[in-house]
């Protein structure tokens, strides 16, 4: 790629997009965790903290999670250890988070590139894709420095190269989809809720309807 998007190992990114996530069967009404995800600066720290208080449940960060376990932090994994130590530090912390019931979980923007992390999110949780432009994604991320993939001198070629590249894992890993762009942050939470209430309904009628 021409502007040397940093891949994980083949053997990390396990499935194609059109492969990831596929599974419909995956029983949305019986599920009591919601995993948001999406591309840095699109809100899932900030959205997830409102959410987990209006739905009641506990709210968890996964890269404070990986963090904790490497006893350092992200860009020093990145820079000492390298892109794939952080994935399969990732891979290791969703596999802990996939089981657990009644939490909101902030999930890394790279999650979805591994097969084994949505398979695993998708057995407990409902998973939320939160979408925002690059102008907007590039605002809100303009004063942290603490983001390895876009410690470069074109910010703003790099965020649109990986979301290019992204875009089809996050879009077939999602349940929902929200495009927190021109939202604020309780609004965006708001929606989320809304759009659960109606997926829980549809379902729970749909398996009425089936059981007839």
């Amino acid at each position: 790629m021409g502007m040397g998007l940093p891949q994980p190992a083949p053997y990390l990114i396990r499935g194609r997009p059109d492969e990831i996530g596929t599974s419909r069967n995956d029983h949305v009404s019986m599920k009591t965790s919601i995993a948001l995800v999406g591309f840095m600066g699109t809100g899932k720290t900030a959205v997830g903290q409102v959410l987990a208080q209006k739905t009641g449940k506990q709210f968890v960060e996964m890269d404070a999670l990986i963090v904790q376990k490497a006893g350092k932090p992200i860009p020093d994994i990145f820079q000492q250890e390298g892109e794939i130590a952080f994935r399969e530090l990732e891979i290791s912390v969703t596999k802990e988070l996939a089981g657990k019931k009644d939490v909101v979980i902030a999930c890394g923007g790279g999650v979805v590139l591994n097969r084994i992390n949505i398979d695993r999110l998708k057995q407990e949780a409902v998973i939320v894709y939160l979408t925002a432009s690059p102008g907007a994604i590039l605002k809100r991320t303009a004063s942290d420095t603490g983001r390895p993939l876009l410690n470069v001198a074109d910010r703003a070629a790099k965020t649109r190269e990986i979301l290019r590249f992204r875009k089809p894992f996050y879009e077939r890993a999602a349940d929902i989809t929200v495009d927190t762009t021109k939202l604020g942050i309780e609004d965006v939470a708001e929606q989320i809720v809304d759009r659960l209430c109606r997926m829980m309904r549809f379902h729970v009628l749909k398996e009425a309807i089936e059981e007839e």
